[in-house]
């Protein structure tokens, strides 16, 4: 088991994308368990600069949380998210999956092509399977990658909403009933409504 955890570190290590045991096991020679060896890393690397965890159904090392700072750079670059994206990623994160017309009806207002193309092309939402439904719409679902970016093993360990509106991110006004607009009609969708995604979920 021991030489198992070595081939395993030393995977996890060259490969800057998560890991599935899957693909472990396909790598490591015949007979090789890499899901006990993944729980054996695990505990060895508790408490160390390092951490071994688990993003959706695979695995990756990342710095611990409280040395991220050693990480930071002097230039950063800052991407902005509409009110509009950040709602429509919520959304989506929370209903999973999720179509547009229910996105829709959830938030009141149309979503734009753009929106749903900003969050596909930052890869943090992708197309999920259609529905057994008149017209079999596509679904959206949050990636391996939106998990990745905000330390969640899967979206069960998202904030409840509560904590959204405290911190902003999730208008507490009605629905606008009666009234059909697009996120271009909505002011909130505009730059002045726009947020850094660093800060997204964070309490």
């Amino acid at each position: 088991m021991g030489e198992q955890e070595r081939m395993v570190e030393a995977i996890l290590f060259a490969t800057a994308e998560p890991v599935t045991v899957r693909e472990l096991e396909s790598r490591m020679p015949h007979g090789c368990d890499p899901a006990e060896a993944l729980a054996h890393l695990r505990k060895r690397y508790e408490g160390r600069g390092v951490h071994l965890v688990r993003v959706g159904d695979a695995w990756a090392m990342r710095t611990a949380p409280d040395l991220g700072f050693l990480m930071s750079r002097e230039t950063v670059e800052t991407r902005k998210l509409s009110r509009a994206a950040i709602e429509t990623l919520a959304i989506i994160a929370y209903h999973q999956p999720v179509t547009r017309a229910e996105i829709e009806e959830i938030r009141g207002v149309s979503v734009s092509r753009g929106t749903v193309d900003q969050l596909i092309e930052m890869e943090w939402i992708r197309f999920g399977r259609r529905r057994m439904t008149p017209g079999r719409p596509v679904t959206f679902v949050v990636t391996e990658g939106f998990l990745d970016h905000f330390g969640l093993e899967n979206a069960r360990d998202l904030p409840g909403l509560a904590e959204l509106r405290a911190a902003g991110l999730l208008d507490n006004r009605p629905s606008p009933l009666g009234t059909s607009h697009s996120d271009e009609d909505d002011p909130d969708a505009e730059e002045a409504g726009s947020a850094d995604q660093s800060e997204l979920f964070e309490d």
